[in-house]
């Protein structure tokens, strides 16, 4: 192939590459935060969660999800994990919700709980971490979420 081919076609790609950089640029990431958490029957010696994801598109787009990927944490031990490919369009400027069925790590689970029961504390650490997958040649959008729940909220006053 001549160097003047080689050369244009280089320059193409680049400015190819450049132009879909540019696509998205006023693009905001949603929001993702748990709404709910619910235990589901089960026939295993692990538990299974319900857990719904309430989850804000700021932008003029729909969001339509082809997949998502989660885990919740606890102070540290991943406590439940899961995906969902079976999901809501969320319209541009919109909200809306997904219920994911999450499976439990039962030695996480088992360390996290003697944990909490061998130490004294006031609140638990926790952190949501969610990969939507938009499709297509959008990107990947990883999404978090930390926070504490404190004890005393959820049983009144501790030990």
């Amino acid at each position: 192939m001549p160097r003047s081919n080689r050369a244009l076609i280089l320059a193409s790609m680049v400015l190819m590459i450049a132009g879909c950089a540019t696509l998205y640029t006023d693009y905001e990431t949603p929001s993702v935060n748990v709404s709910t958490i619910r235990a589901l029957p089960s026939d295993s010696i692990a538990p299974r969660f319900e857990i719904g994801l309430h989850i804000v598109n700021p932008n003029r787009s729909p969001l339509k999800l082809h997949g998502i990927a989660y885990s919740l944490e606890f102070d540290g031990y991943k406590i439940l994990t899961g995906v969902a490919n079976d999901l809501p369009t969320i319209d541009g400027y919109a909200e809306g919700d997904v219920t994911l069925i999450a499976g439990t790590s039962l030695l996480s689970s088992m360390r996290f709980f003697a944990d909490l029961m061998n130490g004294r504390r006031d609140s638990i650490a926790y952190e949501l971490n969610a990969k939507l997958d938009l499709g297509g040649l959008r990107p990947t959008i990883h999404v978090g979420e930390k926070g504490e729940i404190r004890l005393t909220d959820l049983f009144g006053k501790t030990r």
